[in-house]
């Protein structure tokens, strides 16, 4: 189905839906009119083909600028699920053994008692370095030699492999040195580059070029804004959740200031870095296109076969979550369907990206789902815009 629909509080919604899936886009026009989106896009793949187009609102912060088909946004987190496609298509082909030490790839990150942690330890958030006792600044950050110097310096807060804590920023430069040390030097935004997004057509960087740069001063890139925390909305947290992110001693606060202060997401410089953890920009349809490959042939191109996808999903950390303070699941890399971070089903395997973005894959219904946002909000895994999203396709899998 073609064409466009007038949601509430006047946003209009463009672009495309396939028979049966009409529940998506009217979840989506409430989003705009009910739970305060202001720009913002979805996707969904079935079976490697398009089934949801759709995009809604204003790309810039100060609403003048109509969102287009190809704007692009930062995901945030999102990240984390695109760049652990990197290290289990390595294992894949055989370059990179999940069960051996990091240090065996990375000798100088075995001080301090880490030469226990392992590759499955850093993907399954089990490492035990979540924090820096010494933060990094913006532009030390910036740099892909700082964060893995710090974390070779860090000793871990936990004893690896005992119990799972998200690695919010440490996480990238984890992934990221282990890709160069074990590819002889690409970086992981380069192999992205080169081994998933340009063979798929992608959307999607973790290391924004100068040319889409260029071309998102023209609209290609959405601004960001992070709005007030509740973004309109009535949000109860719970109260050891909020004690946690205010307690400047907390695992909770630490790892999300890992970076401090934390860089400008509008600023070309932080868009051309390639932070495994943070920074990728992507349209919903490139990060839904990314999770149809994943599980899935799409003109042409599958990445996983059936054993990684499997990697992808089996469940590595479950339980109590030592930096988010709520209950969480991870499998190599990924986010599992559970309280925390509800996806499609329970095979589901994705990642949330603080603020809104959500990418994911569900196996068994050949469910491939992108959507991306400027309206940042403070929430960390189950934002209300994106679970509306889910639920739609959900009704919309049931029925079709």
């Amino acid at each position: 189905m073609d064409g466009t629909d007038t949601g509430g509080a006047g946003a209009v919604v463009h672009g495309t839906v396939a028979e049966g899936f009409e529940p998506v886009r009217d979840a989506f026009a409430r989003n705009f009119a009910a739970l305060g989106d202001r720009g913002a896009a979805v996707a969904v793949y079935r079976d490697g083909r398009p089934v949801v187009d759709l995009w809604a609102g204003t790309r810039d912060v100060d609403g003048t600028a109509p969102w287009e088909r190809g704007t692009a946004q930062v995901v945030r987190s999102a990240t984390k699920g695109v760049a652990a496609a990197v290290p289990l298509l390595l294992h894949q082909r055989g370059d990179l053994d999940l069960d051996a030490p990091l240090g065996a790839y990375w000798p100088e990150f075995k001080a301090h008692g880490k030469e226990r942690i392992l590759v499955r330890h850093l993907l399954n958030h089990q490492a035990g370095v979540p924090v820096l006792d010494s933060p990094l600044a913006p532009e030390e950050a910036l740099d892909p030699r700082r964060g893995p110097e710090a974390l070779a310096a860090q000793a871990p807060v936990w004893e690896p492999g005992t119990g799972h804590g998200y690695h919010a920023l440490t996480y990238g430069w984890l992934l990221d040195e282990l890709v160069r040390r074990v590819t002889g030097g690409r970086g992981t935004g380069e192999w992205i580059a080169d081994e998933i997004a340009r063979p798929l057509g992608l959307d999607l960087w973790l290391g924004l070029p100068a040319a889409e740069e260029a071309a998102g001063r023209a609209g290609r890139v959405g601004p960001v804004d992070d709005p007030e925390p509740s973004g309109g909305l009535r949000l109860r947290p719970k109260r050891t959740v909020t004690e946690a992110y205010e307690d400047p001693a907390s695992l909770t606060r630490r790892a999300f200031a890992a970076i401090t202060p934390f860089p400008d997401q509008n600023d070309p410089a932080y868009r051309a870095a390639a932070l495994p953890a943070t920074n990728a920009v992507a349209t919903a349809d490139g990060l839904a296109r990314f999770y149809a490959a994943l599980i899935g042939d799409v003109d042409g191109v599958r990445l996983f076969g059936p054993h990684t996808v499997e990697l992808a999903r089996a469940e590595e950390s479950a339980g109590p979550d030592r930096v988010l303070v709520v209950n969480t699941r991870f499998g190599l890399g990924y986010m599992l369907h559970g309280s925390a971070s509800p996806l499609l089903a329970p095979g589901s395997f994705g990642h949330p990206g603080r603020g809104g973005a959500l990418g994911f894959a569900d196996p068994e219904s050949g469910i491939a789902f992108g959507y991306v946002t400027n309206g940042f909000r403070r929430t960390v895994t189950a934002d209300p815009r994106a679970q509306a999203l889910v639920r739609a396709v959900r009704t919309a899998t049931a029925t079709g």
